[in-house]
């Protein structure tokens, strides 16, 4: 099976459901997704309202994966650029895929969607490019660069996970053109 795509779905309290539970799963289960373990739904949901409040302000989009069983399986979202200079390329944030589907692909099918988004669904006309960050320490630029992405900064110890424990912020970037 494969994840099915939506971007812009409609954000209903089950979506939004949806979206607490897979965060904290996937937090729960190491993913670096902006928290560390233990987390709870309660305490991500101030994040998740963040990225909400974006959306409805126009300034972020949602890309939302749902597996056969209609369950949020994957998210990105894609926070356009507001600085007048920058203007030619997105963020992608939250890049996450439960658990239960890693080792199926679904990690490089969830950036395939998100590079086809940004390349063709309305709004993103003339974006060049798309970045990310992500934390060291966990191989994930090796994960992204299978993706296409090219790592194209890196700040040592910028994210510090726990006391004594800092990790890279590294920077990658997907050129469009």
């Amino acid at each position: 099976m494969t994840l099915t795509f939506e971007v812009d779905p409609a954000v209903d309290p089950a979506l939004r459901d949806g979206i607490l539970a897979l965060w904290a799963d996937v937090t729960n289960a190491g993913g670096a997704v902006g928290f560390v373990p233990p987390v709870t739904p309660e305490a991500i949901r101030p994040s998740l309202l963040k990225h909400l409040a974006a959306m409805a302000d126009g300034g972020t989009r949602l890309l939302v994966g749902r597996d056969e069983d209609g369950r949020v399986a994957a998210t990105a979202f894609l926070t356009f650029n507001t600085h007048r200079l920058m203007t030619h390329w997105v963020w992608v944030y939250t890049l996450m895929v439960h658990p239960r589907h890693q080792g199926k692909g679904y990690g490089l099918d969830l950036m395939a969607a998100v590079e086809r988004t940004v390349r063709t669904a309305p709004g993103f006309e003339g974006i060049e490019a798309i970045r990310l960050g992500c934390r060291g320490g966990l191989g994930l630029e090796h994960f992204y660069a299978k993706a296409g992405y090219k790592e194209v900064g890196r700040i040592p110890d910028a994210i510090r996970v726990a006391p004594g424990d800092d990790r890279d912020d590294i920077v990658m970037l997907l050129q469009l053109r």
